[in-house]
């Protein structure tokens, strides 16, 4: 029998993720410039932010480029930002391999083609609800959220109130003991 998804997150420790079709909708704003803008959805941001907050680990694995992408995920406190990251696996390896890390300790959530080896690979791989047929096919869990629509707050949030993390006083997140 087929172990479930919610059986998995009781092991995991860390979060990878890619930024557009999850982190955001996708979809690329072009200004005059041409400069690439982006909206990401800010419950997606405290979702990281509280992860970071009681030990788990975030990294972001993108293809994009966009420094000012990097700029608010640094200023979330996410230390591990791969852009232009043609081949994915090659910083996943990376990331691993330095922080001592077991692939079924890990959650990565991607939309596309270049993260299905990614999904594969881990423990727990997952998507948003409007990620592509074959990335799909390939994940153990398929948010109700789409991309850039809180799928990485949905997904977070499963992990921490599964492992008792999730604790929530007077409106605010409490580090458990």
């Amino acid at each position: 029998m087929a172990t479930s998804y919610k059986e998995l997150l009781h092991d995991i420790t860390t979060f990878i993720l890619d930024v557009d079709g999850v982190l955001t909708d996708g979809k690329l704003l072009i200004s005059e410039s041409g400069e690439l803008l982006r909206t990401m959805n800010a419950r997606d941001g405290y979702a990281m932010k509280t992860a970071l907050n009681n030990g788990y680990n975030v990294c972001i694995i993108t293809g994009g480029t966009n420094e000012g992408v990097k700029d608010r995920l640094v200023g979330l406190g996410i230390q591990d930002v791969f852009l232009n990251a043609s081949d994915k696996m090659i910083q996943l390896h990376e990331y691993v391999a330095k922080h001592h890390l077991k692939p079924e300790n890990i959650v990565f959530m991607g939309d596309d083609m270049p993260d299905v080896p990614a999904i594969k690979f881990v423990g727990l791989g997952c998507c948003p609800q409007d990620a592509i047929p074959e990335v799909k096919a390939v994940s153990q869990y398929i948010s109700h959220k789409k991309g850039g629509d809180a799928c990485v707050r949905d997904i977070i949030e499963q992990v921490m109130k599964v492992q008792g993390k999730w604790n929530v006083q007077d409106g605010k997140i409490v580090k458990s003991t």
